[in-house]
């Protein structure tokens, strides 16, 4: 009976790709706060749900 003995290889290859994708490495040392995006995140959605100026009024002629 033949045996494949490349499968626990092949797995483990395949483990340590599927972990590089889950937990990819930030592009030249950039780390990202999460304080800081949670931060613009809420100063972005304040500006979107902030009333519009106010518009002056038409003359009724």
């Amino acid at each position: 009976m033949a045996t494949d003995r490349t499968a626990q290889v092949e797995t483990a290859a395949l483990a340590a790709e599927v972990d590089e994708l889950l937990q990819p490495a930030e592009p030249d040392g950039a780390y990202r706060d999460t304080r800081e995006c949670g931060g613009g995140l809420l100063l972005a959605g304040l500006l979107l749900i902030s009333p519009p100026a106010p518009r002056p009024k038409a003359d009724p002629r």
